[in-house]
């Protein structure tokens, strides 16, 4: 497969999964902003948003102050913030018009109908008259593509980038979602009874909160929703469920080049697979889940190296 074709299916995929995780994000600190809380700590929720995506600093030139209303514009619809559902989803679009012959029919239909609707819904207002139903149709669509993409492409490697850059977004996600919660209850120290909502919330913006019903039948803790968000295998947004599929998938498209990449892939899943969530927290969360965002950019950036730039003449 040509490195251009590679590299269009591989970002495809990782800007629709990116929109969706925003989407998610949003919606959940939408609902967390109605609990009874001061303004400062509702203040902390729409930072924290901006913080796990990397966007303070980009926010904070644009805008006075936080508020919903500006952190929605700035992630929804701004155009130059490259992480804006707006942004993602254009993207997305742009790499599928590109790789149009390694796509179905139906896979090509259904991103390009998500942007044609995102515009409707934009110029409609949706997402200031009713953020939740915006949020919703953001999650449908990246369910959609998902579902469409699998059910319709032949297994070859077109199929292997496409998942390689849905998982490799997700477990990035998945981590900068469990480190800015943990952060906020003080590190790993036990959340109070106050906190089980905010934890729930967490879960819910991950499709969680019913797993994590299903597996452990009790209270919501902070050491029960680090094991399921880092080491369950069949939780599917998991670092772990993340980091396997990239290397299987990585395994499938090996070349000559890709050697180094699929060791070091390899030792992050073996790293997660034999983990104990007690010793993890007790070596401290945040720097565990540092290490990890560094080792996932780490892989992305091989992965662009030995498979989507063309070698040189």
């Amino acid at each position: 497969m040509l490195s251009r074709t590679a590299d269009n299916l591989f970002w495809m995929c990782r800007y629709i999964e990116r929109a969706e995780n925003t989407a998610r994000m949003l919606d959940v600190n939408l609902q967390m902003s109605l609990l009874p809380q001061d303004a400062q700590a509702r203040e902390g929720l729409w930072r924290a948003v901006l913080d796990i995506s990397e966007l303070q600093h980009g926010y904070d030139a644009r805008y006075p102050a936080v508020t919903p209303l500006d952190v929605l514009q700035h992630m929804v619809r701004e155009p130059s913030n490259q992480s804006s559902i707006y942004a993602c989803l254009r993207a997305a679009r742009e790499n599928a018009r590109a790789v149009r012959g390694s796509l179905t029919t139906e896979v090509w239909e259904t991103y390009n109908t998500t942007w044609l609707e995102l515009q409707r819904h934009l110029q409609d207002q949706l997402p200031e008259r009713n953020p939740g139903e915006f949020f919703e149709w953001v999650k449908f669509r990246a369910h959609l593509a998902r579902g469409v993409t699998i059910g319709t492409m032949l297994e070859d490697e077109a199929l292997y980038f496409l998942r390689l850059g849905m998982h490799l977004e997700r477990a990035d996600n998945t981590a900068r979602l469990l480190d800015v919660k943990f952060h906020e209850a003080d590190g790993d120290t036990p959340a109070r009874a106050s906190e089980f909502y905010r934890w729930a919330a967490l879960l819910s913006s991950v499709s969680g909160l019913e797993i994590y019903r299903k597996v452990y039948r009790d209270v919501i803790t902070p050491d029960r929703v680090a094991e399921l968000l880092i080491l369950r295998p069949d939780m599917p947004r998991s670092l772990l469920a993340s980091v396997q599929a990239l290397t299987c998938d990585l395994a499938l498209v090996s070349n000559q080049r890709s050697a180094e990449t699929e060791r070091r892939a390899g030792m992050l899943h073996a790293e997660l697979r034999y983990a104990r969530v007690e010793d993890i927290l007790r070596g401290g969360l945040h720097r565990y889940l540092e290490r990890f965002l560094d080792r996932i950019n780490d892989l992305g950036n091989r992965i662009s190296q030995d498979f989507l730039v063309p070698l040189a003449a």
